[in-house]
């Protein structure tokens, strides 16, 4: 079982976390810089915290280069994801 969640990072922002929706995705603050994968790989940690997954259970499928990602997470369900991000339908 898998969940595909559309993610808006913000690079080098003063703190890491969840910050709502934006446009349909999920916003997601980076305190990394989009270089050499530093943003990608705090990506995976911040959604990794906040799911209570391992970060193995996340990957990025698409947008490894751009602000707009899509994101598998395993070992979830979406109503679980809803919560954890409390995202509205």
């Amino acid at each position: 079982m898998a969940v595909f969640i559309d993610v808006k990072v913000i690079p080098r922002s003063s703190r890491s976390g969840l910050a709502g929706t934006r446009g349909g995705a999920l916003l997601v603050r980076l305190n990394a810089p989009p270089v050499e994968g530093a943003a990608n790989a705090e990506l995976i940690e911040v959604l990794s915290n906040v799911l209570q997954v391992p970060k193995r259970a996340v990957t990025i499928v698409s947008g490894e280069r751009n602000r707009l990602k899509r994101v598998r997470v395993e070992g979830v369900t979406e109503e679980l994801v809803r919560a954890a991000c409390q995202l509205s339908d």
